[in-house]
């Protein structure tokens, strides 16, 4: 099994000067396939909107990197892994400068990119960029526009929500054009998903919240959508995100990870385990043992 993990971007492992780096490397030599970041701009003191299970924030937000700049990070040190995002709040983000920053990040990473997108929930963050909460869905569809031409196009011209390209040669290209991923279980997310996206970003945790048909129906309506759509159901990838609870023993992660890959089949699978570590030791200390657990079949 192809296992990968959070880079150390939140929380107290965050704190270690160069402990992105020293992770993504050493993690890497040990085995994971995926190196992944998450995306908080702020933990408000009061949220507006809880972080889903909390009365407010997790403690472990009041400290995040930048996911650009870990990513970039991790580019610089790693030569195999994949480097992807579950997720990015794309939307909270000028648009020229995201496809750019992707972009970037592609051509650091020799093609390894893989951009998880979503559109947030904290009506916080998005009072602090200066972006309209009620404007995600038409940000996102816009975005992806203009992500399809600057990849594609030599030059690019884009009247955009709120902004417009005015035309402009672009000369980087990616390596290969990453595959956006886009999370969400709403009806417009999933379709979105079927119509528009390379992949699907599903969530599971330990200890389980839920069975593992929701995710495998789920998966199944996305591709029958996309079949209808005119598209490939099988080329709709699937990256999935493993939330391990902060009581989660690596034992139960490794069962859970087993149980949930062989179910559902993802492209790619990672393990957050930002709740279970507070430094860069013991982040690669249990990367170290859940690759072996989960290695022993």
């Amino acid at each position: 099994m192809q296992l990968g993990f959070s880079l150390p971007v939140f929380g107290k492992a965050a704190t270690t000067p160069g402990g992105i780096a020293r992770y993504a490397r050493e993690a890497e030599r040990a085995g994971a396939a995926g190196l992944w970041v998450g995306d908080r701009l702020l933990s408000p003191v009061a949220p507006v909107v809880s972080y889903p299970g909390y009365d407010t924030m997790p403690e472990e937000f009041h400290t995040a990197h930048d996911p650009f700049t870990a990513l970039a990070v991790a580019a610089a040190v790693t030569e195999t892994a994949v480097l992807g995002s579950s997720t990015i709040n794309a939307t909270q983000y000028q648009p020229a400068n995201f496809a750019r920053l992707l972009t970037s990040l592609d051509v650091a990473a020799n093609g390894r990119l893989l951009p998880g997108l979503g559109i947030g929930w904290s009506p916080d963050e998005y009072a602090a960029v200066g972006i309209p909460m009620s404007e995600r869905g038409k940000r996102l569809d816009d975005l992806l526009d203009l992500l399809e031409t600057w990849w594609t196009k030599d030059t690019v011209a884009h009247d955009g929500v709120g902004y417009a390209i005015a035309e402009s040669h672009v000369g980087l290209k990616p390596v290969r054009k990453p595959p956006v991923h886009l999370a969400g279980f709403g009806e417009k997310s999933l379709r979105r998903v079927a119509e528009r996206a390379d992949g699907w970003l599903p969530v599971w945790s330990v200890p389980e919240q839920f069975p593992a048909d929701v995710l495998t129906a789920t998966l199944a309506k996305i591709r029958a959508d996309a079949e209808a759509a005119g598209r490939d159901p099988k080329a709709i990838g699937v990256a999935l995100r493993v939330n391990a609870a902060p009581d989660a023993t690596p034992e139960l992660i490794a069962e859970s990870v087993k149980k949930i890959v062989t179910v559902l089949e993802p492209d790619h699978a990672f393990v957050d385990i930002t709740y279970l570590t507070t430094s860069v030791d013991e982040h690669l200390d249990l990367t170290g043992t859940l690759l072996d657990l989960v290695a022993k079949g």
